[in-house]
């Protein structure tokens, strides 16, 4: 006994048939326009409008975050490369518990600043931490400790700084 279903097409293309249904709209989607999630399939329409609630950034966010973290990162890693200049070698090993600690501060600012809201574009724009220009002046003092440790709170502070605001925050 075979029972006579009929036949439902995708919304997005009409000549697919389908028996594939969006967990939240129930339109009917072919296989090439679900997406799948951890709770079932969705139609591109939901998965944007959901996307769509996790983008609170208001236009002055990028403005806020990026000046904030900028000016906080210009003078940690000025500090860190002066400092440098006098613990030498060791600078290295404590560049690495400098920058994590740096880079968890400057998200948190970010963070406060910005009032928690988030954008993709925005994270983009904050992450860039800028230890650029600290390190021209001692890129001509040819001390190499000191660009040693610019060097490596650029990358564990941008890493921090990604991993904090990346992620979502209960």
């Amino acid at each position: 006994m075979i029972e006579n279903t009929p036949v439902t097409y995708c919304y997005v293309h009409p000549t697919r048939e389908t028996t594939l249904r969006c967990k939240r709209c129930e339109k009917p989607i072919c296989a090439s326009c679900a997406q799948r999630t951890p709770t079932g399939y969705l139609c591109k329409d939901c998965v944007n409008q959901h996307k769509k609630i996790f983008d609170t950034a208001l236009w002055y966010d990028y403005l806020l975050g990026i000046t904030a973290t900028s000016i906080l990162s210009v003078i940690t890693s000025g500090l860190l490369a002066f400092v440098a200049t006098f613990i030498g070698f060791y600078m290295i090993f404590v560049s690495f518990a400098v920058a994590g600690g740096a880079g968890v501060f400057l998200s948190n600012i970010a963070l406060r600043v910005t009032g928690k809201r988030r954008s993709a574009g925005c994270l983009s724009a904050r992450r860039l931490c800028w230890a650029r220009y600290p390190s021209l002046y001692f890129v001509f003092t040819n001390n190499m400790f000191s660009i040693i440790a610019i060097g490596i709170y650029a990358v564990v502070a941008t890493s921090t700084v990604y991993a904090r605001l990346a992620g979502i925050q209960l």
